[in-house]
């Protein structure tokens, strides 16, 4: 299965946008695995360096997880204030206790406008995009979280570190 959204100028990146290796993460921000995955990513960014890009985007599964859609849009409320990685990397780091007060406290933490933040949340500024980043992994097939994809194609295989490097590595020779 193929990317169906091509990685564009509304993702969140982390590397460099010439990268030969790009890898697109779906998660969620009370979905367990996805925090753990975050530290294995993290691990793979650093031996991989500016060869990988990183990308980001939005599925909350609303069903399972209750604070999954209000975090999606708290970590875009944060990014519309150049904190977006930041408050990734918070969401995940604090998980067990999301709450929407931890959430707040999480914004004041980064130093972030709390009146524009308060806002952009309440009108629901953001919402269109975490569901436009939704529709757009259903259509690229993902069915649940973390699901990656290396330069465009689906990884069905481990995110264990060495799993992911190894694939990132073949990708980077094919």
């Amino acid at each position: 299965m193929s990317l169906r959204v091509p990685v564009g100028p509304d993702d969140h990146m982390r590397g460099p946008a010439s990268a030969p290796l790009t890898l697109v993460e779906y998660g969620d921000y009370q979905c367990p695995y996805c925090a753990a995955a975050s530290a294995i990513v993290k691990l793979v960014q650093d031996q991989l360096g500016p060869r990988l890009r990183f990308v980001f985007r939005n599925f909350p599964l609303t069903q399972v997880h209750p604070q999954a859609q209000l975090a999606a849009e708290a970590a875009e409320a944060a990014g519309a204030q150049g904190k977006f990685w930041q408050m990734h990397d918070a969401l995940y780091e604090n998980q067990p206790a999301l709450s929407p007060e931890l959430i707040a406290a999480l914004a004041q933490g980064l130093g972030l406008d709390m009146e524009r933040f308060n806002e952009d949340l309440a009108s629901g500024r953001f919402r269109e995009h975490v569901k436009r980043d939704f529709m757009g992994g259903v259509r690229s097939g993902v069915a649940g979280t973390p699901t990656f994809f290396i330069n465009g194609e689906r990884h069905d295989g481990g995110w264990d570190e060495a799993s992911l490097l190894s694939a990132l590595r073949a990708a980077a020779y094919v």
